[in-house]
């Protein structure tokens, strides 16, 4: 109940933050496709749909969550023209443009064929939220192919955990301007938000919240919620209790090599078994995996992946992670953005790069850089004929080409 009080009050809150995926997401208020927007629980999905809808002027709309079973009523029609007269019902009508957001789609896996329908059908522009991409997937068939665009919510990033935080400070768009503009000022004045950032998150609901204790619990109740509604109700996985220590297994390789023979026999399980665990958590955002670099742009290396969660807080939540493995995680989540990320490590040596973005840009992460560490990341970054090579470290040093890690 406590915790019930706590969402409501942070949902009013949330609603005057604005993320940066909203402008996009407004645009598309005027194209003909279905949208939908899919994430990890608990990113701010819903919240993000309820402010779009109400930037809609027209009350020719309607908002329905489909793990609400009497909503997931009125689509088991089996003559799908009635669904639409349940619609109309609830407000909606002919003549006019009409919008509908479904929330949670995932909760009843047929409603797609009465969507495409209704589509196909009528003057309706749908949008959708779901909180898995390997369900979603399979449940969006090939026939609402040219009909669908999908958009994906992750938890905050650093400059959108400060905009929670009613901060303002400007994040230069590139990684030489990051490197060639940065202040010591503006590090200093970043550099608590980003400890806590570090510590706690970027789920909006603990970023909001003031209380450690508070965020902590809500972070267990997030992973309880995953936990519960992803991995017991999608995953059809017969053992349980060997994923969850797969999950806490990975949680201390964070920014290792994945060995899934090593694992596997330290669960006592298949290594077909411990893919499946890891491709499920990929596709439902709560790990990401990063291949080795290759010169080639026509293959992809076989090898080790190295593993990252969505969150450091809850990452801090499911276990003891050393500093230098975090602080790698936090800026694995925020170089996403950025496109494609790759690391290289060369075989029985100690030359390696954390992150190797695009094909093109080398980035190392340091709790403080050097220029010892630099000129070994030159070395490689040119041999390996990058454009670009820079240390993101945690503790600012003025040294070219070292990025601090609150500016990225």
């Amino acid at each position: 109940m406590i915790l019930d009080t706590i969402y409501y009050i942070l949902y009013d809150i949330n609603m005057q933050y604005q993320r940066k995926l909203f402008s996009t997401l407004r645009a598309q208020l005027t194209t003909p496709e279905i949208i939908v927007l899919t994430g990890m629980r608990r990113v701010g999905k819903t919240t993000l749909y309820r402010a779009l809808f109400d930037e809609i002027a027209t009350t020719n709309k309607i908002f329905l969550d489909i793990e609400n079973p009497l909503y997931q009523k009125l689509f088991e029609e089996l003559d799908y023209d009635n669904i639409w007269h349940n619609l109309t019902r609830l407000g909606l009508s002919t003549g006019s443009q009409a919008y509908v957001f479904l929330d949670e789609i995932q909760a009843m896996p047929n409603i797609v064929k009465p969507i495409k329908h209704l589509f196909d059908h009528y003057q309706i522009k749908f949008f959708l939220t779901g909180s898995s991409s390997y369900y979603l997937k399979n449940l969006f068939p090939e026939s609402l192919a040219g009909r669908k665009l999908i958009f994906e919510l992750f938890p905050l990033d650093f400059a959108e955990f400060l905009t929670f935080k009613n901060q303002s400070f400007d994040f230069e768009p590139d990684f030489f301007a990051q490197a060639q503009q940065k202040s010591i000022i503006s590090h200093e004045q970043k550099s608590k938000y980003y400890e806590e950032y570090l510590q706690f998150g970027g789920f909006p609901r603990v970023v909001l919240e003031q209380d450690s204790a508070t965020k902590k619990l809500i972070l267990n109740d997030i992973f309880k919620s995953y936990y519960e509604k992803d991995i017991k109700n999608l995953g059809n996985f017969h053992d349980l209790g060997k994923i969850r220590d797969f999950i806490l297994l990975l949680t201390s390789r964070i920014g290792s090599k994945i060995d899934i023979t090593k694992i596997s026999s330290e669960l006592g399980i298949t290594r077909q078994t411990a893919y499946s665990y890891l491709t499920f958590l990929e596709a439902t955002y709560f790990i990401s995996t990063i291949s080795p670099f290759s010169l080639s742009n026509d293959r992809e290396i076989s090898g080790g992946r190295k593993v990252y969660m969505c969150d450091t807080g809850l990452l801090n939540e499911l276990g003891q992670v050393a500093s230098g493995s975090i602080l790698e995680n936090a800026i694995f989540i925020n170089l996403k953005k950025y496109g494609k990320i790759n690391y290289y490590q060369k075989r029985a040596s100690d030359q390696e790069i954390d992150f190797i973005i695009k094909g093109k840009i080398a980035i190392e992460v340091k709790t403080k850089a050097t220029q010892v560490y630099l000129d070994s990341l030159a070395k490689i970054a040119n041999k390996l004929k990058l454009d670009e090579y820079y240390i993101a470290s945690q503790q600012f040093v003025d040294i070219d080409n070292v990025i601090p890690a609150t500016s990225i």
